[in-house]
């Protein structure tokens, strides 16, 4: 696997993907409308249930805790793996490819002769289905959100390699490229937040990280049918429709909508929280 480290390939893969001046003329219409049947709904880590990815290795396997979806049924799905400090696999490959991003602690994951390369949290990477490779983790209860688009997830031995046409991509977190309200309209003027466009498709499936800054109070709006919004680092108060009170989600819980939504949260402290929608979003 070829990690990709320069600042100038990553920023040529991001352009390619959303050009901001491109957006402004094809995205006239605003999302932030009136919500009649609001959809919204939240996970909190604090409900996940972990299970062993493989049982034979004992204490020493890494946990899978589902967030949305059923990685053993063939559906999209997003959930968090954790592991143990000085984990590392032997090589395999996947039958399906999944995209992944550092929640905490350090991740190496690459070809099984490669050097080992430790991404920090808000590392974002790729695995092309059918590819060698081995991961590893540094740091007490490390933890990256995984995430596939049709299940089921599974290992499987090296002697089944193949080559499905696609090449895996690791971008340091030091390498995301942030856009701004000056380089975006899905930013209001003035709002402090910034977004990094990660990755799309031919299905207009998007998956965005967003910076949220200290003492944000504000609305992610959507249209989106698919919309899941999961906090990578940091904590967010999130109020739901029609509620009295906010509900504080940490690294590992989330929020999700079907169609026209608003989503109110605030902050006291920098928060990072990956977008998966089908649609433009708006951060007012």
């Amino acid at each position: 696997m070829k990690s990709i480290t320069y600042l100038t390939l990553i920023l040529g893969f991001l352009v390619s993907y959303n050009n901001p001046k491109i957006e402004e003329k094809q995205t006239e219409n605003t999302v932030s409308e009136s919500i009649e049947n609001p959809t919204n709904k939240i996970g909190l880590s604090s409900d996940i249930i972990w299970e062993q990815m493989n049982p034979a290795r004992g204490d020493k396997s890494p946990l899978a805790g589902t967030i949305w979806g059923d990685r053993k049924a063939e559906v999209p799905t997003g959930y968090i793996g954790k592991f143990v400090d000085g984990f590392s696999s032997p090589p395999h490959i996947h039958n399906v490819t999944y995209r992944a991003i550092v929640m905490k602690g350090l991740i190496h994951n690459d070809d099984p002769a490669a050097e080992s390369m430790w991404m920090p949290v808000g590392s974002f990477w790729t695995q092309p289905a059918g590819e060698s490779h081995i991961t590893a983790a540094k740091g007490e209860g490390t933890m990256a959100y995984i995430e596939i688009d049709n299940g089921p997830y599974l290992v499987k031995p090296t002697t089944e390699s193949f080559d499905n046409g696609e090449r895996p991509i690791n971008v340091d977190a030091s390498n995301i490229i942030w856009l701004d309200h000056s380089q975006t309209n899905w930013i209001s003027t003035n709002n402090q937040s910034k977004i990094s466009f990660l990755w799309g498709n031919a299905n207009h499936m998007r998956g965005v990280f967003v910076k949220l800054p200290k003492n944000f109070k504000g609305n992610i709006y959507s249209k989106g049918t698919v919309f899941y919004g999961v906090i990578i680092d940091g904590n967010v108060d999130y109020k739901m429709p029609n509620a009295n009170a906010s509900t504080n989600l940490n690294a590992g819980s989330y929020f999700e909508s079907t169609g026209n939504s608003s989503h109110e949260i605030s902050t006291t402290e920098e928060a990072l929280i990956y977008i998966r929608t089908n649609d433009k979003i708006e951060i007012k």
